[in-house]
Order: structure tokens, then sequence, then C-alpha cells
């Protein structure tokens, strides 16, 4: 493959739709090659702006404003990087010949879990967790009874856990149906789905050119509120589960089609193996792959994207915390103690303009025996603080 320069009538471009700290790095990684970025995204001085050649500030939701700026600026390779975006825009850059990374359908099935959990479940036959769509609350007071209790509901379209909740009992219901009006996106539809037994669940990082599919180690993770805070690699689990979770991957990805690095979240109960969601990107789990992979999930993503080998080194086991801010703030400080720095650890600052309650703002890596590296990431995680 040829590489040439920047900001040249010969460069090769690519577009992110979504700037912010997964972006970022997908922006590093793509210049480390040569490429061209811009960034885009619905505020100033994202963490990508702050990285890319250009950037531009829009609704994301604006297909004609997002249109104007992929006309414009004519990229090879366009990577939506957020859920909260047009999907006309990316059916419109489509079919006037810019290449959208997977593709724009793959995009449109997962940025909406109606759609791709009836893909995954009724087209392909993956194995998921009971569930039903519903738009009213007596519609969803109905379907939680039927799937049962505890059950889990969420916006058909959010992303990052708002909207999310668990409904223990139906005294929850009226709770859980305030909570999904947080949504980040249409919260107008809602899925009720039946609590799986799982033992743990895991992020299994899966990788496509034109010519291979290859898989990181499994991702472990913790979730509260539907947003990741622990995350650990790899994830001790039986070859059966591991071999079931690949085929499981490949299926739905080779479903979705294109090329690119996809974050397929599974549920794992002894061997078996349910089929949760999938992000057409690099996933916030596979932060950790930062400090445990010679080439990280963006690395990878980039690779794929281009069509350049996908082979890479596995380094050993570690482990990532985010820290989220505890405030407020139009100017914020993220406070990390020495201690944070170290032979096998640090921080990754994201540098976002703003901060608020619950907001990531920071992750702290670990490159250590996978229980060592879990216990001193949530220790560094208390040594980080907003100022």
């Amino acid at each position: 493959m040829h590489f040439s320069a920047p900001l040249k009538s010969n460069s090769k471009k690519i577009m992110l739709l979504g700037s912010g700290e997964l972006g970022k790095e997908v922006a590093i990684e793509a210049q480390r090659l040569g490429i061209e970025v811009v960034a885009v995204d619905r505020y100033a001085n994202a963490p990508a702006h702050q990285v890319a050649h250009k950037y531009y500030v829009v609704d994301m939701q604006n297909s004609n404003a997002i249109l104007e700026i992929i006309r414009a600026e004519k990229p090879d390779f366009i990577l939506p990087e957020i859920e909260a975006i047009s999907i006309d825009a990316l059916f419109k850059a489509e079919e006037e010949g810019f290449n959208v990374i997977p593709n724009a359908e793959a995009v449109n099935k997962t940025m909406n879990r109606k759609n791709i959990r009836t893909f995954a479940a009724e087209d392909l036959g993956l194995l998921t967790s009971p569930y039903h769509f519903v738009s009213t609350f007596e519609d969803m007071k109905s379907a939680a009874i039927d799937v049962g209790f505890p059950c889990v509901i969420k916006p058909v379209m959010s992303s990052s856990g708002h909207g999310q909740s668990i409904a223990r009992s139906e005294d929850d219901l009226q709770n859980s149906w305030d909570i999904s009006k947080e949504a980040r996106g249409d919260a107008s539809e809602l899925i009720v789905e039946g609590f799986v037994n799982f033992d743990y669940e895991i992020t299994l990082l899966t990788v496509k050119n034109d010519t291979q599919t290859i898989f990181c180690e499994p991702i472990g993770h913790i979730q509260r509120d539907g947003d990741y805070v622990f995350s650990w690699q790899p994830m001790q689990m039986s070859e059966i589960a591991l071999q079931k979770s690949q085929d499981m991957a490949k299926k739905i990805t080779d479903g979705l089609g294109g090329r690119g690095l996809f974050g397929v979240e599974l549920f794992i109960a002894g061997d078996e193996v349910y089929f949760s969601e999938v992000s057409p990107r690099p996933h916030d789990t596979g932060l950790v792959t930062l400090i445990t992979q010679s080439q990280s999930e963006f690395a990878l993503h980039v690779r794929a994207v281009l069509g350049l080998p996908l082979d890479f080194t596995f380094y050993g086991d570690g482990a990532s915390a985010a820290f989220k801010s505890e405030k407020y703030s139009h100017a914020p400080v993220v406070d990390v103690d020495d201690s944070c720095f170290s032979a096998n650890s640090y921080v990754r600052v994201f540098s976002k303009p703003e901060s608020h309650v619950g907001r990531r703002m920071a992750v702290a890596l670990v490159f250590d025996e996978q229980e060592k590296a879990l216990k001193k990431a949530e220790e560094l995680i208390k040594g980080i603080k907003d100022v």
C-alpha cells in the first residue's frame, strides 16, 4: 500500500463522525500511517478534535449538515464513532459512492436495539434472552410480567447505558419508565429483556478485512448503570464457551458485512453463550488493549479499514478502570496521583472540555497478572480526582 502525507491533493483521508476518547485513539493511529483525519462532533474541542488535521462542529442528527461536510471533504473512509447520528446521511453518502465503515446498513442495524436484536435472533438464529418491544407504560408492564423479574429495560436507541435500568419487581416499573426518557437518542420505543442468569459477560473484539477475521483475547468487564467501569483481558473461560463465542461473533459480523473492528458483547452461562449487542467500532471496554496488545483495538480498526494485515502480539494480562467525574465544570481539571505512573501502569486523560457527574474523563491501565492488575486498577482510580 502507498502511504502519503496529509493535507495534500493525494492524501488518503478518513472522517470520524463522533470525536470522543475512542475516536481520538483512532485518529492517532491513523496519523501514524500518514492518514489525514477529519473529526466531526456536536460540540467544540471534543477529544478527537484536539488531534485531527481538521474538525467540524455540527448537529449530528442533521442529515444535510453532515452530507455537506462529507461532500466538501471527500473522505476515502467514513467512520461512524457514535450511535446518535443521522443514518439517512450515511445511506445517502453511500449512494453517492462514499465508503462507510463497515457499511450504512450495519450501522443502521446496530444503532437500534430493535433492528439488531431481531436480526440476530430471528434472521441469524442466535441465542438471546427473551424480549419484547414496547412504546407505552402498560405494554411495558405486560412485557415485564411476561419475561419475568428481574428484567432489563432499555431505549431501543441510546448509548453508554443512558436510559437503561433493571426492574426487580412491578414496583420498579415507573422508575424504569422515567429513567428510559434519559436516553441519548429516541426513547419512544423500549426493549424489555428477560434477565439471563449468566456467570459473566464479555466483549469479544472481532476484526475483519476483506480476507480474514481475527479475534482478540476475550475481555471481561463490570458495568454500572449500563456503562463500563472496569475491564480486564483475558477473561478466563472454557474452551467450549470461547469457541461458541467466536462462532457467534463471526456469524453476526459476517451477517453485518464490511470491514473494521466490532465489539461483540456476549453473556456466558457455563458453556452456553447468549448474544447481547454489537458495536461496529472500537469498544470502551477495549481500552485495556492499549496496554495488553502490540496493536490496540484502535490500531486494528485502522488496519482493517485500510485492508492491511491484522496480525498482532498479545503481551499478557492487563486491566483498565474508568475515572468518572463527580461534578460539573466548564474547565475541568483531572488530578492524577504520581503513583498512577509506574513501570506497569499509566493513565490516559481524555481532555474533554466539560465535565458532569458520571462523565468518563480518564482511564487507568495496568499490565500485570489478571487479579493483581484489576486490583491495582481499582486502587489507581482512587488516586484520580476532580479539582
